[in-house]
């Protein structure tokens, strides 16, 4: 089990010759809390790619625990992700598929390809438990069985967060989990992740919530691709 220590040396990222990220130094420790926020375009979402290997940076170097991801091989860095909870700001699910077969979706990077597919089509008694027992956690067990195009954009949100959370990883990576939704709805999934951070796990958000810092420890500022400012929050959770 990997404990969630980032850590960005001197990482630049370019794109077509264009700067994205800009000499980025980053520690990030097991357990934190912490809110990426800033400007459409400003490299948020690449730093949260960054975490998770789907991106490897043009020089610099970033470490899991030490060890440098960015030397990994594409299978070695599967496995890493398949540690690391993702939620994607378009969400990612199958609007046909039932919750539960969203959230089993979730499995494929520890389990396969195959065997993902045959635990979706013929889900066992103990699977259908734990999907239970997540949907419970993010507030919706009821909607278990319902098709995933039939659910509200809050509870869409709440079934990207429970397939994120179907394997345990010791950290969440969130881009955008707020994302058109109301204040009160947002208010609800801020106030989810800030529970997770409770429970031992590292969250780190992207986000545009002018309120973020009552859930987070930390708030980094990402302009023009540039750490701007890294700020610890008074009264956040601890």
């Amino acid at each position: 089990m990997i404990s969630a220590d980032f850590a960005l040396r001197a990482v630049h990222v370019a794109f077509n010759g264009t700067t994205a990220i800009g000499d980025a130094n980053l520690r990030i420790g097991p357990g934190e809390a912490v809110g990426l926020v800033g400007p459409s375009g400003s490299g948020k979402t690449t730093l949260l790619r960054l975490l998770n290997g789907t991106l490897r940076p043009t020089a610099g170097t970033v470490s899991l625990d030490g060890e440098e991801i960015t030397s990994l091989t594409n299978r070695q860095l599967r496995g890493v992700r398949a540690r690391i909870g993702f939620v994607h700001q378009d969400l990612s699910l199958v609007p046909n598929l039932r919750v539960l077969q969203n959230v089993l979706l979730g499995r494929i990077g520890q389990m396969g390809l195959i065997r993902s597919c045959a635990a979706l089509v013929a889900p066992c008694r103990a699977a259908v438990r734990r999907v239970h027992e997540i949907l419970e956690r993010v507030g919706i067990p009821e909607k278990l069985y319902e098709r995933t195009d039939r659910l509200s954009g809050g509870q869409r949100q709440r079934v990207a967060i429970a397939r994120a959370l179907v394997t345990e990883p010791p950290v969440i990576l969130a881009d955008e989990p707020t994302g058109n939704l109301d204040s009160k709805t947002s208010e609800e999934i801020l106030a989810l992740f800030e529970g997770l951070h409770g429970a031992g796990t590292t969250v780190v958000m992207v986000t545009h919530e002018p309120d973020v810092g009552r859930h987070a420890q930390r708030i980094l500022r990402v302009r023009d691709g540039r750490l701007s400012a890294d700020e610890a929050v008074e009264g956040g959770p601890r």
